[in-house]
C-alpha cells in the first residue's frame, strides 16, 4: 500500500520563514521524519510527499532516504488548490488502496490495526480515522451508525443548540483510487468539505475507525510544547495499541450524572459537579475513560435507543465544551424480567452484557488492548463492584447515591472513596506510589517466619484502609496467606457512647487484647460488623481464625496506641495526611452518614480534641510513615 503525505502549507502562527511546517523539529526530529519512521515500521515504504511552500527544503532533507529502506517520490505543487486536488495529481501513479497522512500531525498509531479494520468490510472503499478530543465544538465531526458507517459530516462551526457525538476527524485516511473520480481537475477542493460528503451522498461505503491513540496537529507554540513533553515522557509511544493500555471503567448514573426518573428525558441530564474536571484529569493521564451502563429502560419501552443516543450526544458535547472527553460509552439495552405487554420481547432476555456480566468490559478490552491488571472500575452499586470482580478489575465503590446500599451482592470492593474525584485522583496520582511503598514492605517480610504482624495506624480518613488493601493485593500476587482485622468491629455503638468519651473509651482496648491473644493462640474469634452509615454494630457477624505462616494486618486508628499490639507486632506503619485534605474527606464521609453541616463541624472539632491529639502522638512508634 502506498502512502501519500500532504506536506504543503505555512505555519503563520509561528512566523516561520525558512522551513515548511512539516519540517518543524519536535523533540529533536522534524514532524515529517517521525511520520516516515512510523510508516516504515508498518511496512509503508513506498511514499509520495506532496509539498508546496518551501518544498525544496523537504527534498533536500530526504534525498538519500532510500538508504533507510523507504522509497520517496517528491511532488512540489506550485499553486495550492487544496488537499484533494493535491492528491488528484497522483491519479496516474496509484491503483487500489492508499494511505493519506497530513504532514503537520504527530502520531503513533497501530497502522496495521487500522488496515485490518479497513479490510473487514470488503465493500468499504474508504476509512477515516476519528477520535474524541477536548475541543469538539471547534473540530470537524462525523456521524456514524453502530457499524461505523459514516452518515454525515458536520463541519465547524457548530450550532449551539445541536448536540453531536465527540467523533473528530483526525486527518488520517485509507482511500481507494476511485476517490479520483470525485475530484475535479484544476479546482480548489478539500477532502473534508468537498469530497467526502459527495461520496456519502453517492451511497458509497465510508467507514470511521475510532481510536484513542496519540494524534495531534501542530498549530500553536503551546501545542508544540505539549506534544514535545508527551514525546519525551514516552506517552506518545505508550498509547500505541500494540502496547497494553490502562483503563478506568466508569458507571454512568450517580457517578458522572444524576439519574432523574431513570434518565429517559434528555432535559433531565445533569452532570454532577466537578465531574468534567475529574474526567479532564483522566484525559491527561494514560488511562482510558470508558463508561459502562445498564439501560433497561430501552427493553421496557420507556426509552428508545435513538433517544439514548441523543442523551449520550448531549453528555459528550457538554463535557467537550469544558475541554474534556469520554473515550467510549458501552450500554446494555436488555432486561431479564418480563412485566408489561408493551415491552420489547427481543430485548427482554438474560443477556451477556447486562452488568454484572462482562460482555461490555470484554468488548472494550478487545478493542483497546486493555491490561486488566492495571485497570479499575468505579461505581456506586454492588452490581458495579461484582462486574469488576467478574472481569478481574480493581474495584472502587464511591459513596454517591446508592453507595453500595443496593444490597444485590454481599461483596466488598477493593477501595472505597467519597466520590468520583477522590477515586480518580487515587488511581491517577496515588495508587502507583502507594503500590511501590507497599511492595518494599512486603519484600522485607522474612520468608521463614511462623507469623508476622503488621500494624497500620493513623488519624481517621488518612487512607489507612486504602494502603492496607494495596498490601493485600501484593500478598495475593505473591501467594502469601494473610488475615486482616479491622478494629472497627470493637467500636462501642453510637447509642452507648457519651460526650465525655475519648478515642480510647470508644474502642474496647481490653476486649481487643483478649481477642488478639486468642487469635494468635489458634482459637476462633467472633468478629462484629460495624455499619459505617448509621454507626451500629452487628454482633458475631463472622468467625475468623489464624494459621501458621500467615501475615496478620491490624488496621485502624488506634492500632499504634495499644501497647500490647505494639509489643507483639513486627512492623508498624503510620499513615499521615495533610490536615486540609483530611478535613475535606472527613466532611464528605459524615455527609454520607446524613449528618448536617453544623453537626459535621461540631464532630470534627470534638475529634480534634478527643482523638487527634492522642493518635498523632503514636507516630513516634512507627517503623515507617506513609504520607
Amino acid at each position: 500500500m502506498k502512502l501519500v503525505i500532504i506536506a504543503g502549507g505555512k505555519w503563520t502562527r509561528l512566523w516561520l520563514t525558512d522551513i515548511p511546517k512539516p519540517m518543524v523539529k519536535v523533540a529533536g526530529k522534524p514532524i515529517l521524519q517521525r511520520q516516515i519512521e512510523l510508516a516504515k515500521k508498518y511496512g509503508l515504504t513506498d511514499i509520495i510527499i506532496l509539498s508546496g511552500h518551501l518544498g525544496q527544503v523537504i527534498v533536500d532533507y530526504f534525498w538519500d532516504w532510500y538508504n533507510f529502506g523507504v522509497n520517496i517520490k517528491h511532488i512540489i505543487e506550485e499553486v495550492p488548490l487544496g488537499t484533494a486536488w493535491a492528491v488528484k495529481q497522483l491519479e496516474s501513479l496509484i491503483t487500489g488502496k492508499f494511505f493519506v497522512f497530513y504532514g503537520d500531525t504527530i502520531m503513533d498509531i497501530d497502522l496495521q490495526k487500522m488496515i485490518n479494520f479497513d479490510k473487514e468490510n470488503k465493500n468499504s472503499l474508504w476509512t477515516l480515522l476519528v477520535h474524541p478530543n477536548n475541543h469538539p465544538y471547534d473540530s470537524d465531526l462525523i456521524e456514524s451508525d453502530k457499524q461505523w458507517l459514516i452518515k454525515k459530516f458536520h463541519s465547524k462551526p457548530h450550532p449551539e443548540w445541536i448536540y453531536y457525538h465527540n467523533l473528530v476527524n483526525a486527518a488520517l485516511y485509507i482511500l481507494d483510487a476511485e476517490v479520483f473520480n470525485y475530484i475535479e481537475p484544476n479546482v480548489s477542493s478539500d477532502f473534508w468539505k468537498n469530497i467526502f460528503p459527495k461520496i456519502v451522498e453517492d451511497w458509497k461505503i465510508l467507514r470511521a475507525y475510532k481510536t484513542h491513540e496519540y494524534i495531534k496537529d501542530m498549530w500553536t507554540l503551546e501545542r508544540l510544547q505539549q506534544v514535545e513533553n508527551d514525546i519525551i515522557s514516552w506517552k506518545v509511544a505508550r498509547l500505541n495499541m500494540e502496547n497494553k493500555q490502562k483503563a478506568i471503567f466508569i458507571d454512568r448514573d450517580w457517578v458522572i450524572n444524576e439519574e432523574i426518573d431513570n434518565l429517559s428525558n434528555i432535559n433531565d441530564l445533569n452532570i454532577l459537579p466537578g465531574t468534567v474536571q475529574w474526567l479532564k484529569n483522566i484525559n491527561k493521564s494514560e488511562y482510558l475513560s470508558l463508561v459502562v451502563t445498564n439501560q433497561p429502560m430501552i427493553a421496557k419501552w420507556f426509552l428508545k435507543e435513538s433517544e439514548l443516543d441523543e442523551i449520550h450526544k448531549k453528555l459528550e458535547w457538554e463535557i467537550g465544551k469544558e475541554w474534556s472527553y469520554i473515550d467510549d460509552i458501552y450500554y446494555c439495552p436488555h432486561h431479564p424480567d418480563k412485566w408489561f405487554e408493551w415491552e420489547i420481547p427481543e430485548l427482554k432476555i438474560d443477556c451477556e452484557c447486562r452488568k454484572p456480566k462482562i460482555w461490555m468490559i470484554k468488548q472494550a478490552i478487545d478493542k483497546y488492548n486493555i491490561d486488566i491488571e492495571k485497570s479499575f472500575i468505579i461505581g456506586d452499586t454492588t452490581t458495579d463492584i461484582q462486574t469488576g470482580i467478574n472481569a478481574w478489575l480493581k474495584t472502587i465503590l464511591v459513596r454517591s447515591w446508592y453507595a453500595g446500599d443496593d444490597w444485590k451482592y454481599d461483596i466488598n470492593s477493593d477501595f472505597i472513596f467519597s466520590d468520583f474525584q477522590e477515586a480518580s485522583d487515587f488511581v491517577i496520582h496515588e495508587y502507583q506510589d502507594l503500590f511501590f511503598k507497599a511492595d518494599v514492605i512486603i519484600k522485607n517480610i522474612p520468608k521463614d517466619t511462623d507469623r508476622y504482624i503488621i500494624l497500620v495506624g493513623g488519624l481517621s480518613r488518612s487512607w489507612k484502609t486504602t494502603f492496607t488493601k494495596i498490601l493485600n493485593e501484593l500478598l495475593v500476587k505473591q501467594n502469601i496467606n494473610f488475615k486482616n482485622i479491622n478494629l472497627d468491629n470493637r467500636l462501642i455503638p453510637k447509642d452507648k457512647r457519651n460526650d465525655n468519651m475519648d478515642v480510647r473509651d470508644r474502642y474496647q482496648y481490653s476486649k481487643i487484647k483478649s481477642d488478639i491473644d486468642q487469635f494468635l493462640n489458634w482459637k476462633d474469634i467472633k468478629i462484629n460488623k460495624y455499619n459505617v452509615r448509621d454507626r451500629t454494630i452487628i454482633e458475631n457477624y463472622d468467625t475468623i481464625n489464624f494459621w501458621k505462616n500467615e501475615i496478620l494486618i491490624i488496621d485502624w486508628v488506634i492500632s499504634l496506641d495499644i501497647e500490647y499490639l505494639r509489643d507483639i507486632s513486627n512492623f508498624k506503619i503510620y499513615c499521615d495526611i495533610d490536615e486540609n485534605i483530611r478535613k475535606q474527606r472527613f466532611w464528605k464521609f459524615y455527609a454520607y452518614k446524613w449528618l448536617l453541616e453544623k453537626e459535621i463541624d461540631e464532630l470534627y472539632n470534638k475529634r480534634q480534641k478527643d482523638e487527634s491529639i492522642i493518635i498523632k502522638s503514636t507516630i513516634k512508634y512507627a517503623d515507617i510513615i506513609i504520607n
